[in-house]
């Protein structure tokens, strides 16, 4: 629970397990064997670490980068500006990237962090969401591999937090 906040079950853990499986032999199929991978913190901590695992089943050998940014703070709505915290990946130059994300919805976050790796050198950047809110996109953009499209709920789970609470949670939950 999250300060008396119910939160109702959306995607359980297995289904999770199951398409993060799917999504790595997707990727395996698209990118070469070894390139650079680079997680948004903290939402896709726990997605990129699973996809990592996959992969390298698959047969890929990323190289393992994060990067910070943020534009919600402790509220619930965007404040519509991408900041970055701390420094920039070292390994994107000349290399393909698979850019992580846990949730696409404005666009803003996704866009500009892909922008900012092609200008710090990154030959092309994929794109991955774990989850997908098209309903919200305010920028033009759409990830080249989605885990799920949801509608415009407020989730939590699986790395994704709301103010810092319930990113341990093995499934996607929506605050009721």
């Amino acid at each position: 629970m999250n300060d008396g906040q119910e939160i109702v079950p959306l995607v359980a853990a297995a289904r999770i397990e199951a398409r993060v499986h799917e999504l790595a032999q997707a990727i395996a199929g698209e990118l070469p064997a070894q390139f650079t991978m680079v997680g948004l913190l903290k939402g896709a901590f726990i997605f990129m670490a699973d996809l990592a695992r996959e992969l390298d089943a698959a047969g890929c050998r990323p190289r393992i980068e994060f990067l910070q940014v943020s534009s919600y703070g402790s509220g619930k709505i965007s404040s519509g500006e991408v900041k970055v915290i701390g420094g920039l990946p070292d390994s994107v130059g000349g290399r393909t990237v698979l850019l992580v994300d846990d949730i696409l919805d404005s666009g803003r976050t996704l866009s500009f962090t892909r922008d900012l790796l092609l200008r710090h050198g990154a030959e092309r950047v994929w794109t991955c969401a774990l989850l997908d809110k098209p309903s919200r996109r305010t920028v033009v953009i759409e990830a080249d591999f989605v885990g799920f499209v949801i509608d415009d709920v407020f989730v939590v789970g699986y790395g994704i937090d709301f103010d810092e609470q319930d990113r341990h949670l093995p499934y996607i939950g929506r605050l009721a």
